[in-house]
């Protein structure tokens, strides 16, 4: 009997991003491909304006690439609408920021319920999920509270709390510690990867923290668009 490889969360063939700033061709992606399995932990580094972020945007569909095709497990974003990309992104992925993106005129509860109710799932369902998120991320206690009465390191959970509560098989994270004090981030790397070995969730980050790259299973480096994993250095 012949074993199989899970088939990736995410991956991407040959992506290419070009931009024409009216005099020249900029090229921030450069034939990146990559795949994210089930349950891994993925750290992408690189120095600023390499395109780590670019990579990030397109592999979770909030940008088109120029060319090259993106699966989300093993389904094509290729020739999709806007409509069909943000059901899929819905579907499949959650989203974090270096800065947290909440808004400041829902509570904490109501923050992390509003993917369930774009979704249109009943509030009562999406409240619901969205206590049971919060207390998992040490928030239980704080759920009513608004975003300007939270901490750094309390907005930042409340915005991982509302990237699971879709349970994605894949969150994107674009550098989740970069605002945050070294006490407050290492915190946020102890939560990171319980949420990747007790949810079993795949997570794919940038980050130019090494010591969050470090917990990764697997780094990968991005320089000038272009993207070499760690065992090919």
């Amino acid at each position: 009997m012949i074993d199989t490889l899970p088939a990736p969360v995410l991956s991407a063939h040959n992506l290419v991003k070009t931009y024409d700033d009216g005099t020249a061709r900029i090229e921030v992606l450069r034939d990146v491909s990559l795949h994210v399995a089930p349950c891994e932990f993925v750290a992408i580094v690189g120095a600023s304006g390499s395109g780590k972020s670019t990579l990030l945007h397109t592999l979770g569909l909030l940008d088109r690439p120029t060319s090259g095709t993106i699966f989300i497990n093993g389904a094509s974003a290729q020739g999709l609408s806007e409509a069909q990309r943000s059901q899929l992104r819905n579907r499949s992925l959650g989203f974090v920021y270096q800065f947290h993106h909440l808004l400041s005129e829902f509570s904490a509860l109501d923050n992390v319920a509003m993917p369930l109710i774009v979704r249109r799932d009943t509030r009562h369902t999406a409240r619901e999920q969205a206590a049971h998120l919060l207390e998992q991320v040490g928030l239980g206690d704080r759920i009513h509270h608004f975003p300007g009465q939270l901490s750094g390191g309390e907005r930042q959970r409340v915005a991982l709390a509302r990237a699971l509560v879709t349970h994605p098989d894949c969150v994107l994270a674009d550098e989740p510690t970069g605002n945050l004090d070294r006490y407050t981030a290492e915190s946020m790397f102890e939560l990171l990867v319980r949420v990747n070995q007790e949810f079993g969730t795949a997570l794919t980050i940038v980050t130019h923290d090494p010591a969050l790259a470090a917990l990764a299973h697997r780094q990968l480096f991005m320089d000038k668009g272009r993207l070499a994993d760690d065992e090919t250095l």
